[in-house]
């Protein structure tokens, strides 16, 4: 049994620590989508171009998903599946494609 005053209160924690905030803690905001942002129905209303591979020119009528999206400097470029797959180590180590 334990002498009086020897247990967690009100202001320790489990393991008998000082907590003087007793309300829970908050990590991080919760992430929302923009309004008028690519995942919204609005952004599909644009016209969509052709994405063109910016290794070997391979033509794409619309977003494949197995083409790789890179941003280089600011400005995306597009890979299409083979040259994405040929080249995989460098996207992962995140070289620029002048490298390839």
């Amino acid at each position: 049994m334990l002498p009086a005053g020897a247990g967690p209160s009100e202001r320790t924690g489990p393991r008998g620590a000082f907590c003087p905030n007793t309300r829970p803690r908050r990590y991080r905001r919760r992430v929302t989508s923009r309004p008028g942002g690519s995942d919204t129905s609005a952004s599909t209303a644009e016209p969509q171009q052709p994405l063109v591979c910016a290794r070997c020119g391979t033509r794409s009528e619309g977003p494949q998903p197995t083409w790789t999206c890179s941003v280089e400097n600011g400005t995306r470029h597009y890979f299409c599946d083979a040259c994405a797959r040929e080249n995989l180590r460098a996207i992962e180590g995140r070289l620029d494609s002048d490298w390839w």
